[in-house]
């Protein structure tokens, strides 16, 4: 027995428009539409949103895309300004977490980070 794959799923308010902020402004592919629930395609692991009939979204939650180096987090928050997306902000160093990043919101109002881990 192996396990094949993961996906996290996550509540959405509005399947549509996080389909099309997932596919559009992020730029993954759709693995699987399954009406009110999405699976997408990342090229390293999968994410899911499904909107359901409570309304109710995750909370304190942070969905984080792995880039190979510091220039390619610098040009996804680059193309992200210019887009004018909800709640950017610029990227830096988290010594804490010895990561290089920037935030931004999605359509559900989740916090996105794009990130390049330096270890």
């Amino acid at each position: 027995m192996a396990i094949e794959s993961i996906v996290n799923f996550y509540p959405c308010k509005d399947i549509e428009e996080t389909t099309e902020f997932y596919l559009k402004v992020i730029g993954l592919t759709l693995f699987q539409d399954q009406g009110k629930a999405r699976i997408f395609d990342s090229g390293y692991g999968y994410l899911g949103f499904c909107q359901y009939d409570h309304g109710m979204l995750a909370t304190q939650t942070c969905i984080s895309f792995n880039l190979k180096d510091q220039k390619e987090v610098d040009d996804y928050y680059a193309k992200f300004k210019e887009l004018n997306v909800d709640g950017l902000i610029p990227p830096k160093m988290h010594d804490q977490f010895d990561v290089y990043s920037f935030f931004m919101r999605d359509p559900n109002g989740y916090q996105i980070e794009f990130q390049k881990i330096k270890k």
